[in-house]
């Protein structure tokens, strides 16, 4: 062979393998994406079960139930539109309790009950995630509300 032959050869075996290894980074990335909806968004029926994604809103006052037996945990969150049940089985974050902000990663659930796999809540009393706060339909009243069960010491 030709030196000019085994060059293309060697330039088009090297795009070949480029354009594999970028399809396959691809393919991974978007398998490992992870995706933000809230309660009203859940309700419409816009995520299949048994699909991983993240779900943020407020922790519904008087929704939260521990159980005495195990770890399980079951509470509602909102948008102030619409609320989702969530169950979760481990301990939760220091900082959760009812009033506040968390978004938590999981799959809903056939029953429609959403099956949390982690359950993060916000650092401080003036953070909420940019996300949670862009999804919550919030009225002034609400958020009053929901300032006003953040500063009552429990």
């Amino acid at each position: 062979m030709q030196k000019r032959t085994l060059r293309i050869y060697y330039i088009i075996f090297i795009l070949i393998s480029l354009a594999v290894i970028f399809t396959l980074f691809i393919k991974t990335f978007n398998e490992n994406l992870l995706f933000y909806r809230s309660p009203s968004q859940i309700n419409a029926g816009e995520f299949p079960e048994n699909y991983i994604f993240r779900i943020g809103g407020v922790v519904e006052d008087g929704s939260l139930d521990k159980s005495k037996e195990s770890m399980n945990v079951k509470f509602s969150i909102t948008d102030y539109e619409k609320s989702i049940n969530i169950s979760y089985n481990g301990i939760l974050p220091d900082l959760f309790r009812e009033g506040q902000g968390v978004v938590i990663r999981g799959k809903l659930g056939s029953d429609g009950v959403f099956y949390a796999e982690e359950v993060l809540a916000k650092h401080d009393e003036t953070y909420m995630p940019p996300e949670v706060l862009d999804s919550l339909k919030v009225n002034e009243k609400a958020l009053q509300d929901t300032t006003r069960s953040m500063t009552i010491k429990k």
